[in-house]
């Protein structure tokens, strides 16, 4: 897993208007938080915090006023729902060897069984528990082959060594639907033909 650096700056400013100002110098406003400590508001780096995001549960490594380095998760992004920029980010402070629980992206290869089935994603990301400095990027589950009504359970997916599921094992994550007839249509149509020629 990557770990990325940041410089933060403490901010002492709040608000709206404060915030516009933090984003209009291409920083980003956010708060860490976690182990019992006072929530510590700060001024990241807009660029370099929407590269490091692309990752997910990337692990960012915080360098605060030059003076303290402390670890953390994003736990909350909001993004400006019609330009996509950052608005704002929680950030879960962790140590090194602590369990933590995050969600991590499901994804299906291979081909389904001929047939036009569709593939359900149930859940998207999978809850786990992972060490903070080793939460995997992804899981991988093989599709190939499955017919309708086939289904993959948490249980069913390989997890790396140290991560557990931290949802129940027998919970859906994937699923194939069948392929929508249209019966119903030709039916009516039969019907109409029926009355027609009646």
């Amino acid at each position: 897993m990557s770990e990325v650096k940041l410089a933060a700056e403490t901010r002492t400013e709040f608000g709206k208007g404060a915030a516009r100002r933090i984003r209009r110098d291409n920083k980003v406003p956010g708060v860490l938080y976690g182990h019992g400590s006072d929530p510590l508001h700060l001024t990241l780096p807009g660029h370099d915090l929407l590269l490091a995001l692309r990752t997910p549960n990337v692990l960012i490594s915080l360098d605060i006023d030059g003076k303290t380095n402390e670890l953390a998760i994003p736990k909350a992004v909001q993004r400006d729902p019609l330009k996509g920029f950052l608005e704002h980010v929680d950030l879960l402070l962790v140590k090194r060897g602590e369990k933590v629980t995050v969600e991590i992206p499901v994804h299906a290869e291979g081909e389904l069984a001929p047939g036009g089935n569709l593939l359900e994603h149930v859940l998207n990301a999978l809850p786990v528990d992972a060490e903070a400095t080793h939460i995997p990027e992804a899981v991988t589950v093989s599709v190939e082959g499955l017919e309708a009504g086939a289904s993959i359970h948490a249980k069913d997916i390989a997890l790396p060594n140290g991560v557990t599921l931290a949802v129940d094992e027998d919970a859906v994550v994937l699923q194939v639907l069948a392929a929508q007839v249209e019966e119903a249509v030709e039916g009516e149509e039969t019907a109409g033909e029926e009355a027609a020629e009646a």
